[in-house]
């Protein structure tokens, strides 16, 4: 026969779900009336201990709950608050994970004055070599093997390094190595390094170029290579007759005209008056009388 399995989710317990009152006023304790919002509900942790949820409606803790726990003592008929905490929820703005002082250093934080904290245990560093006491072998390894420093670059400090090179600014993948007419290798003014990273980089010794001093890839490129030749126009004119379509013709203005004067104004003497007129009569001369032809006696 199956046996029966004890459920390991707690009971729910009566005074601890109705303690609903008792939880809030615990909350508005901690914070205030204005933040403690509508309940949410309650959630049985184990035997005679509860917690209730309240919304939080304070300013800047949107997704946010009030989270107050209560328990109940063996055969005791009240609850007592336990604990009161702001929890977020899942739609929380939280803040970013926290990361140590020493890791949050970025390339370019370093300026003048500024010093980086020591770490021991740093994986890109490796134990140097020490003197063994021969002049000779010690003053090789003091140029060749790092000797007389305490620590040297490690291999995965020496991979960590060249793919970050080669994948920036001065590698192959950059937009002024694309547009490049050659390549780095080819260059008079490329200088291979020392060590294991000769086989794939160097450092530029071009003023011209925008690569100067840094170290560059043997396939990277710019404009200043110093084999590329470029055809010029040349500078001198060519012979016969060009039009120049750009030249302006320019040319003096025409003289104005000379302005003319006004013609004087001519004073017109009034209309004789009528007093000097002769006035006129209904008879009228012979010599003005019309030719009627003979009169009778």
């Amino acid at each position: 026969m199956p046996t029966k399995t004890r459920s390991t989710r707690p009971k729910a317990d009566k005074v601890l779900t109705d303690a609903v009152e008792v939880a809030r006023a615990a909350a508005v304790e901690i914070s205030s009336a204005e933040d403690v919002g509508e309940h949410l509900g309650v959630v049985m942790l184990d035997e005679r201990l509860a917690m209730h949820q309240f919304a939080c409606e304070r300013r800047g803790y949107q997704g946010w709950h009030w989270s107050i726990s209560v328990a109940r003592a063996p055969r005791a008929k009240i609850a007592t608050v336990c604990e009161a905490n702001l929890l977020p929820g899942d739609q929380a703005v939280l803040s970013p994970e926290w990361l140590p002082y020493a890791e949050r250093l970025a390339p370019g934080d370093i300026g003048a004055g500024d010093i980086t904290p020591y770490i021991e245990d740093d994986p890109r560093l490796e134990a140097g070599f020490e003197a063994t006491g021969d002049e000779d072998v010690d003053e090789t390894g003091f140029f060749e093997l790092g000797l007389g420093r305490p620590r040297v670059l490690s291999a995965e400090g020496r991979d960590e390094a060249a793919q970050r090179w080669y994948d920036g600014a001065h590698g192959p993948t950059s937009e002024i190595a694309v547009k490049a007419p050659a390549q780095c290798t080819t260059c008079g003014f490329f200088l291979p390094m020392a060590g294991a990273l000769r086989q794939v980089f160097g450092v530029c010794t071009n003023a011209w170029s925008p690569s100067d001093g840094a170290v560059v890839s043997l396939d990277h490129g710019c404009g200043a290579h110093s084999e590329v030749e470029l055809d010029l126009p040349s500078s001198e004119p060519e012979q016969g007759h060009v039009l120049d379509e750009f030249a302006l013709e320019v040319s003096e203005p025409a003289p104005a005209a000379p302005e003319q004067e006004p013609p004087a104004a001519v004073e017109v003497e009034p209309a004789a008056a009528e007093s000097e007129l002769p006035e006129p009569t209904d008879a009228t001369s012979e010599s003005d009388a019309p030719d009627d032809g003979p009169q009778e006696a």
